[in-house]
């Protein structure tokens, strides 16, 4: 025989992969994936060498030939076992039988019996050909006829008494389909279907400022799960030969960019930011674009991570991120907070609106404006009576460089082309503290205040309360006195740890350098100076200067 020749094969070019049980042999085909996807996993495949005890095959060389997808058939084992009754696939087809009394060697005068095997071998049917004067053939009769064409599975007795008395046709035997795999599935732990929905409160008080434009993850947080295919259970046809079922095709875990696999079927956040679904990937983004106004189209945004804004912040709306802002617009108006802000367009603060940046801030112009930066900030045109912070250098320089009107403040330096006007407009600068030091001394000052007070009172408590004796006090009262002794040692605690930052702030404000005040062109009269604690009201124009202090003076040197 032909050592080409199959003794049976499994699969087929839609399966995706076939495999060829040859006398020489198992060869394996996999065929170039059409559909987008995975169409089996290695899992499926070593399940049927499995079952035709083929246990001597590379599992590297079946790997590459799954990766490689080339057509070729390629031997990957000498030997097999095909399972008892197994049929190939190819050999799978309908089988109508017809057996008469003569073939079965039994007397004419019981008629002729029928056995007709549906086309997938599932079910049987008996019917007879009973002429005059004849008996219709019994149960033992139907049996043997049974019996000689291999209906060995499924026999229904009841069935077979009942064709035996009645003659008629009859379904004798059933074989147990097959029960196919299911398909993997994704189930999403989000819903995008909620973005743009104005949030509600408990009275039903709907909230337009804040719409769930954006669904966002913390890191850790389990975004989906992938439940696997199932391989199904094989059926049985009434010959007794297994009939394979389909598996479930398997999907890959949609993980995408700043996510992780665990467990190998959940995607888990590796950052905070936004959910960004694809289709076939989930991945979530440090940085969210938005393409026109934080207004009423957005509501306010509050995002972990950096946020570009390619129009403006309107009037009464808010934008929060941990990371970098830029904004392409305006601040007409909003409230923004961040890491580092840049804003190509200016801030008109209209009395309202507030900029916080931890580190920078810069923009075109501030007017009316309250700017706060822990770092520098620079203004490239005007300041126009605005409120202005900055923990290092705050510079106006730029087309015009205008200091006029407000309060700036900075801990190392100002800079500017022009402070003030011709008339006289009261501008305000302070230099030589750094104003967000500064606030934060005040806030930790005021939290030991109010600590060391509240210890100091339950002490003095504690200590008139422990001349009694406290095994004679109610047990509601000696409770409570037991809990003011607990609230001794956080408080002690609270007391403890400002005292020290208050030291460290202090020694922070202390080595702050000599602050300085630069104009490149002209100081007007109506600036109020404060350098290092040390005050001046100018009264005349000052030209290229700079303001510093020597020997508890404020003095007057070059630009």
């Amino acid at each position: 025989m032909d050592s080409n020749t199959s003794v049976s094969k499994v699969g087929n070019r839609d399966s995706g992969y076939l495999f060829e049980f040859r006398n020489d042999g198992v060869y394996l085909t996999v065929f170039e994936s059409l559909e987008p996807g995975i169409q089996f996993e290695l899992s499926d495949m070593r399940q049927i060498l499995n079952e035709f005890s083929v246990d001597d095959y590379n599992l590297e060389l079946l790997a590459r030939l799954v990766r490689e997808q080339s057509g070729i058939p390629t031997k990957i084992s000498d030997s097999f076992v095909v399972p008892q009754n197994y049929k190939s696939d190819e050999h799978k087809g309908s089988t109508d039988i017809q057996l008469t009394t003569d073939e079965l060697n039994e007397n004419r005068d019981y008629g002729g019996i029928f056995v007709d095997v549906s086309r997938d071998k599932l079910e049987v049917t008996v019917r007879f050909d009973i002429r005059d004067n004849q008996a219709i053939p019994t149960v033992e009769m139907i049996k043997e006829a049974l019996a000689i064409k291999n209906i060995v599975f499924g026999l229904d007795e009841e069935a077979i008494k009942e064709a035996a008395q009645t003659g008629r046709i009859t379904k004798v035997a059933f074989g147990v389909p097959p029960e196919n795999g299911l398909d993997a599935q994704i189930v999403k732990k989000y819903d995008l279907s909620i973005t743009g929905r104005p949030v509600a409160d408990e009275y039903d008080r709907v909230d337009y400022k804040n719409l769930n434009i954006f669904i966002l993850a913390k890191r850790g947080q389990v975004l989906a799960e992938r439940i696997p295919h199932t391989l199904g259970k094989p059926g049985t046809n009434v010959h007794g030969a297994p009939i394979r079922q389909k598996p479930g095709k398997p999907k890959p875990v949609p993980a995408g960019k700043n996510t992780v696999i665990k467990d190998e079927n959940f995607v888990v956040a590796d950052i905070d930011g936004q959910i960004v679904d694809s289709g076939n990937k989930i991945s979530v983004d440090p940085h969210l674009d938005i393409r026109g106004d934080v207004g009423m189209a957005t509501g306010n945004i509050d995002f972990v991570g950096g946020v570009t804004v390619n129009g403006n912040v309107q009037l009464g709306f808010e934008l929060k991120a941990t990371g970098d802002i830029e904004i392409k617009g305006m601040i007409s108006g909003g409230d923004v907070i961040g890491r580092n802000i840049i804003v190509n367009g200016g801030v008109q603060g209209m009395h309202r609106g507030k900029v916080r940046a931890e580190n920078d801030f810069q923009a075109t112009f501030a007017e009316n404006a309250d700017i706060e930066a822990g770092g520098n900030v620079i203004i490239s045109d005007v300041s126009m009576h605005s409120t202005i912070r900055a923990g290092h250098t705050l510079i106006v320089e730029g087309k015009k460089g205008l200091v006029n009107g407000g309060y700036l403040a900075a801990g190392e330096e100002i800079r500017a082309v022009n402070i003030g006007n011709a008339s006289n407009v009261v501008t305000r600068l302070a230099v030589g503290v750094n104003p967000m030091l500064q606030k934060q001394y005040q806030t930790v000052l005021k939290e030991y205040n109010d600590a060391k007070k509240r210890l100091d009172q339950v002490t003095k408590m504690v200590n008139t309360l422990g001349k009694l004796d406290i095994s004679q006090l109610p047990p509601d009262k000696a409770e409570r006195f037991n809990a003011l002794i607990r609230s001794q040692f956080p408080l002690a605690g609270i007391v403890e740890r400002n005292e020290r930052l208050l030291k460290e702030l202090d020694a922070e404000l202390q080595k702050m350098k000599r602050g300085k005040i630069r104009v490149k062109d002209t100081l007007y009269p109506g600036a109020r100076l404060s350098i290092n604690s040390i005050m001046k009201n100018v009264q005349v124009e000052e030209k290229c200067c700079t303001q510093y202090v020597e020997d508890d003076f404020i003095k007057i040197g070059p630009y």
